[in-house]
């Protein structure tokens, strides 16, 4: 199944309709009155990274014991099930332990694969969803991914360094507080000016070369607008409101439009133009696993040495669990970019 298999053009124009929108209206409208000087509580700024437990967020990652399965065109058996678990199990238990010994370490591989699975998970968008013929070779996907990753892992911590210190503070203090002295270096003035350099620099030369390959300008027009979109909404919203947002209204929303076209059911639904049935398909498939992933997230709390008493402690927990299911989701994600010629 390639990625732009066109029998699925009528789901996939639903598809559009439906995830497209929501992501640029909410971004839109978050950032405008930040660039009026809005200012929000702290405390409300967490309240999107906690309402994704449930909406879009985790359960976006539950539905993986089927999705590898599905989207080589198989119907998933308890072999390919088994699989997911055996790698949710052995990977992500071995990065579990390794929050506990080297929780800074820890944290940069979590910045780390984030940045490249969000920008994995826009590549796939903008390939089967926007029909990007512009990126026509495999190291302008390549640079694609590290653009579009760095948009909400690389523009916060320059626009925003002390926020991005506390939140990653946040984080190792639940197992080391002393610990997080080992980056503080990524904080500093100069690192982030070369960053800042390179990084804008990336972003001129894909966007770039892009436009020189390009046929229909449709779809370039489309990346540019919400690569500079981007740039400018995690410049001014507050980091952990606008990750919030962003990881369910843009990643999570994109990757169960992913899901649902990989799902017959759901995408029998899309062809018939009403995707609120493939959306309930995709919650009867994710309810499960996500029920067990909230059990788990409940046994971390137990396990780690300095629980969390406030709210920014207990979002820090859940990013850290989130962080423990990344890694095996990216290695699924990986499998499913493989089957279906995202990198082709």
């Amino acid at each position: 199944m390639g990625v732009t298999d066109r029998l699925a053009a009528p789901a996939r124009e639903t598809i559009r309709r439906t995830v497209f929108l929501p992501s640029w209206v909410v971004s839109a409208a978050l950032a405008v009155p930040f660039l009026a000087g809005l200012s929000v509580p702290p405390t409300l700024q967490y309240v999107p990274l906690v309402a994704s437990v449930l909406v879009l967020g985790l359960p976006h990652g539950a539905v993986d014991h089927l999705a590898v399965a599905r989207s080589r065109g198989e119907r998933p058996d308890w072999r390919a099930i088994a699989r997911v678990f055996a790698l949710y199990g052995l990977v992500g238990g071995a990065y579990a332990v390794g929050w506990f010994l080297t929780p800074a370490a820890a944290f940069v591989l979590f910045i780390a694969v984030t940045w490249f699975h969000w920008g994995q998970g826009d590549l796939y968008a903008l390939r089967a969803l926007a029909d990007a013929d512009h990126l026509c070779s495999v190291p302008q996907r390549a640079t694609t991914v590290i653009v579009r990753g760095g948009l909400p892992m690389l523009v916060p911590l320059l626009a925003f360094p002390g926020w991005y210190r506390r939140v990653a503070v946040d984080l190792v203090a639940l197992f080391a507080p002393g610990a997080v002295a080992a980056i503080e270096w990524a904080f500093r003035a100069d690192v982030r000016a070369a960053l800042a350099v390179a990084y804008g620099a990336l972003v001129v030369g894909t966007l770039a070369v892009g436009y020189a390959r390009v046929d229909d300008p449709t779809a370039w027009r489309l990346d540019a607008a919400e690569t500079l979109g981007l740039t400018a909404y995690f410049a001014v919203v507050p980091p952990v409101l606008a990750i919030g947002v962003y990881f369910c209204l843009w990643h999570s929303l994109r990757h169960v439009a992913r899901l649902l076209l990989v799902d017959d059911e759901a995408t029998a639904a899309l062809r018939e133009r009403d995707p609120a049935a493939a959306f309930t398909q995709f919650a009867r498939d994710a309810l499960p696993l996500t029920v067990a992933s909230l059990l788990l997230l409940a046994g971390l709390y137990v396990l780690v040495p300095n629980p969390p008493a406030t709210i920014p402690e207990w979002v820090a927990l859940y990013l850290v669990f989130i962080a423990v299911v990344t890694l095996p989701h990216v290695v699924v994600v990986t499998v499913m970019d493989r089957a279906q010629r995202v990198w082709a």
